[in-house]
């Protein structure tokens, strides 16, 4: 078994595990706080999940199962034991390695449905030894054998219901009634092992990482502060998703410069983690504000700080936040002792200062260099393909226009900037430029505007949301409109964060939809979508909207995010000319 099958097979977090009475309260609970729990086989082949504290270990065998997921991203979840009435509450474990172990618990548990179960007495003429295996790895064969037996329960029970469901060897017998869920409820259904309605399941495989990749990733796992950095297309964001997902969740927080981008990778800006307003303060208001009984809790609660575009923080705020570290986690270490995961560019988006203050990067600052233990470069473009366009794009990045790469740039401008009415989106350095653009063209075009308002979670909150949001509390949208796609809705079709498109009409009786129809060939009718966001004090924010932004213009900033900028925003001649 290689690292990769162990790691779907244990996990180490921490549990409680409650023992229930008949209408579920808890009569017993123990916490180990320090836990593996381990998927495996007893002497008859049963499954059973074993929970080791470090001394003792506690078996249970899996009958009847359901699994709450609803904050898997948090390295949380439940697996409810039936009919024993137990359950246990798993946290503080790395994302990543949770959804593979919870994926292989589905299908192995799915699969062995078709098992015939031992009985007691069986048990007692056998004599067998006690014995526990840890699980094989999940084969074809583990998969199909899952998936024939959520059709065959489908095909017998026609019944549809919506909520909790049941799971066990007489699933396909009983398929008891579920109880209604509630968006309230603190634990909600991702995957019950009930075929009906449930997708198709797969291999729990996970997209490889580059040999730079797994490299940086090893790096951050052995406890070195690490700056890394790359070209456009290198995947540093995908990797600092992967790194969030190794890490355990209660002492890594995901931070950035801005709200989009913090956002994109899950977790909140690099200010409100801090807790010190915008910084500006001296050094000693900065520190009695991160004091303050909210805030400090999150310093020295911290092992972990990641901190997404560094170019755009300033060198003089990161001095300020390695002293504010030090003095209110009462360590001396370089930032506190806590260890720093920095990834940016600094040849992209400079910090944003007045006219008339000089620009001081982060790597300028005074501490950068006692704090950063290692500089490593991404340097395989893996977002184009073709060999020529990457390194005009390098060459731009670097300054370094050549007679051959000014003359490149300067044929853009022949290239033709619309292809089935949607148009190239221009870059504008400012949020103003942007706003006025996209409201005067909208506004050119005939017939009555459309009005979608968001829904957020908390109205009152409408800013935060704004502003790290990738998606406004309001959109106006005509046929005719040049839009851009803000969410991965279905990477295989194309449909991606970036996916630019033009309205082309709309449909729906109720509340009508646009009908958008996007460059890669797909037409598609958009509906409302949801992003979650980390607010203040960890609070989870949500808004529904549509995946839509206005895109005659875009600021460069909110570019950045876009999977696919360099393709599907079609960057005019004009951009590239006033970039020479």
């Amino acid at each position: 078994m290689n690292l990769a099958d162990h790691l779907s097979a244990e996990i180490q977090s921490s549990v409680t595990i409650e023992y229930l009475n008949a209408s579920g309260q808890a009569l017993k609970r123990k916490v180990i706080r320090n836990a593996f729990t381990t998927l495996g086989r007893n002497e008859f082949r049963e499954l059973v999940l074993r929970v080791n504290d470090g001394k003792l270990s506690q078996n249970f065998t899996l009958k009847q199962i359901k699994l709450f997921n609803r904050f898997m991203q948090d390295g949380k979840s439940t697996i409810v034991l039936q009919p024993d009435n137990v359950q246990l509450l798993i946290s503080n474990c790395p994302s990543d390695k949770l959804k593979h172990f919870m994926k292989t618990l589905m299908i192995k548990h799915e699969a062995s449905k078709s098992e015939k179960p031992v009985n007691e007495r069986m048990r007692l003429l056998l004599g067998l030894p006690r014995v526990f295996e840890t699980i094989s790895p999940v084969q074809k064969k583990d998969v199909v054998q899952a998936n024939e037996m959520r059709a065959k329960c489908n095909t017998e029970t026609p019944v549809k219901r919506k909520g909790l469901g049941h799971s066990g060897p007489n699933a396909a017998n009983r398929c008891p009634q579920k109880r209604a869920r509630t968006e309230s409820s603190e634990n909600s259904l991702i995957s019950d092992l009930r075929p009906s309605k449930k997708p198709t399941l797969t291999m729990p495989r996970q997209m490889q990482l580059s040999t730079e990749q797994a490299m940086v990733l090893r790096t951050v796992l052995s406890g070195k502060n690490v700056f890394f950095t790359g070209s456009a297309g290198t995947g540093k964001s995908y990797l600092l998703k992967r790194i969030v997902g190794a890490l355990p969740p209660k002492s890594t927080y995901a931070t950035a410069s801005t709200g989009v981008a913090a956002c994109h990778i899950g977790g909140t800006t690099l200010h409100a983690f801090a807790g010190i307003g915008s910084g500006k303060a001296p050094l000693e208001q900065c520190i009695e504000m991160a004091k303050r009984p909210g805030v400090r809790q999150h310093w020295v609660s911290c092992r972990h700080l990641i901190i997404d575009e560094i170019s755009m923080v300033e060198g003089e705020l990161f001095d300020k936040l390695e002293a504010v570290a030090r003095a209110v986690r009462g360590r001396d270490e370089p930032f506190g002792g806590i260890q720093l995961i920095v990834s940016g560019d600094f040849l992209q988006l400079p910090p944003v200062t007045q006219a008339s203050s000089q620009t001081k990067f982060c790597f300028q600052a005074r501490s950068w260099r006692k704090c950063i233990h290692l500089n490593m470069e991404l340097m395989e473009v893996r977002r184009q393909t073709d060999k020529k366009f990457i390194s005009l794009l390098q060459a731009i990045r670097l300054g370094r226009c050549t007679e051959e790469v000014t003359k490149q740039l300067l044929l853009t401008g022949n290239h033709k900037i619309e292809q089935d009415g949607i148009l190239a989106t221009r870059l504008c350095t400012h949020k103003d430029d942007v706003d006025l653009t996209n409201e005067r063209r909208l506004q050119q075009l005939p017939g009555d505007c459309q009005t979608y308002d968001a829904l957020d979670s908390d109205p009152m909150l409408v800013k935060t949301m704004n502003t790290q949001c990738p998606v406004g509390q309001q959109i106006q949208l005509k046929k005719g409109a040049q839009v851009i796609l803000a969410k991965n809705l279905d990477v295989a079709r194309g449909l991606v964060n970036g996916a630019r498109g033009v309205v082309i009409g709309f449909e729906g009786t109720e509340k009508a939809l646009p009908k958008v129809r996007f460059l890669c060939g797909v037409t598609e009718v958009m509906k409302m979508e949801r992003w979650v966001i980390k607010g203040h004090g960890g609070i989870y924010l949500s808004r529904q909207q549509l995946p839509l932004k206005l895109a005659w213009a875009i600021s460069i900033h909110k570019s950045q995010p876009c999977s696919s900028a360099g393709d599907d925003l079609g960057l005019c001649g004009d951009f590239f000319i006033a970039c020479v």
